[in-house]
């Protein structure tokens, strides 16, 4: 039991906890479509937005997730211009969509201009987290929640590429030194210096090891941990694999400027092959069978959830 007044003073996130959001479908406002050139992309949405529902319902069903609400909207970003609220998933067009939001608030003329360190790092767009409960509860619930997902061990292997496979200041020093002191035996001094240099199975041996020597990570978080989608019902979701059409049909849906359309362009590394299927298959092999079905296991929910067919 606390003091009034120490109550009052404290945010009341601290005390919520055991957030549900009821499973309701929003029907989508559909006004700024004109003719019908979506026709096909709005029913693939309607598919998704339906199959994401069902698996709720039957998921939901067995196991109620708990968690603080602070923590539940942690990774969405605030677009009030055009009310919408994005979660971001990271390797699944989270740089380019955060230039979106820049351009549909005014924050920036053109996507095209806008660094990858202005993006991340400029702090130049709003989390839900940052709003009070009144404010967080509203936004909830009028604005258009949208996501944006990849194929599981895609989006795995394409962080690991970006992450480990080029100069990193921030990774290498500090999972790359702690996964290579652990995994990998007889390490030569210049890699537990430096922590660069790590494999791809040392990477899958720390995702597996339910004793890691180091935290996890948002580019290689499931979705499900990331998003929550069993506990906010997001109103469009967009694949990767579709990000172009998707992205533009989201934005004539939302009332986007008409000259605004989703940058095609790679974030960085722009020389290096896309992470497709094909590459992913070249990583796999590295694995054993077992860790190849520890690592599907691993990111179950969020292949059951988006209804991607599993390696």
């Amino acid at each position: 039991q606390l003091p009034e007044q120490q109550k009052t003073s404290e945010s009341p996130l601290r005390w919520f906890r055991g957030v549900y959001l009821p499973p309701a479908l929003h029907p989508l406002n559909k006004t700024f479509i004109k003719g019908d050139e979506w026709q096909d992309i709005d029913s693939t949405q309607e598919k998704r937005r339906a199959f994401l529902q069902d698996f709720c319902k039957k998921y939901n069903s067995r196991k109620k997730l708990q968690t603080h609400l602070v923590h539940l909207v942690s990774r969405i970003y605030v677009e009030d211009r055009h009310k919408v609220l994005y979660c971001e998933v990271p390797k699944a067009g989270c740089s380019n969509w955060k230039r979106v939001l820049m351009v549909l608030s005014g924050l920036a003329a053109s996507a095209n201009n806008i660094s990858h360190d202005d993006v991340h790092y400029g702090k130049h767009l709003r989390k839900l987290d940052s709003y009070d409960l009144k404010g967080i509860y509203t936004r909830l619930n009028t604005y258009t929640r949208f996501i944006f997902v990849r194929d599981p061990v895609e989006r795995l292997v394409s962080a690991f590429r970006d992450k480990f496979e080029h100069p990193n200041s921030y990774y290498h020093p500090v999972f790359g030194k702690a996964i290579i002191k652990k995994y990998r035996h007889n390490a030569d001094e210049e890699a537990l210096k430096t922590g660069s240099g790590v494999k791809f199975k040392e990477f899958i041996q720390y995702l597996l090891d339910s004793h890691r020597p180091v935290g996890m990570d948002i580019h290689w978080e499931q979705v499900s941990k990331l998003c929550y989608p069993c506990l906010i019902n997001y109103d469009f979701i967009g694949k990767f694999e579709t990000l172009e059409e998707d992205a533009n049909y989201f934005l004539q849906l939302v009332g986007a400027p008409a000259h605004l359309k989703f940058p095609k362009f790679k974030d960085r590394h722009s020389s290096d092959e896309r992470t497709s299927a094909e590459v992913v298959r070249q990583y796999l092999k590295e694995l054993s069978k077992e860790e190849r079905q520890l690592t599907y296991d691993f990111y179950y929910l969020d292949y059951l959830m988006f209804n991607y067919t599993s390696p």
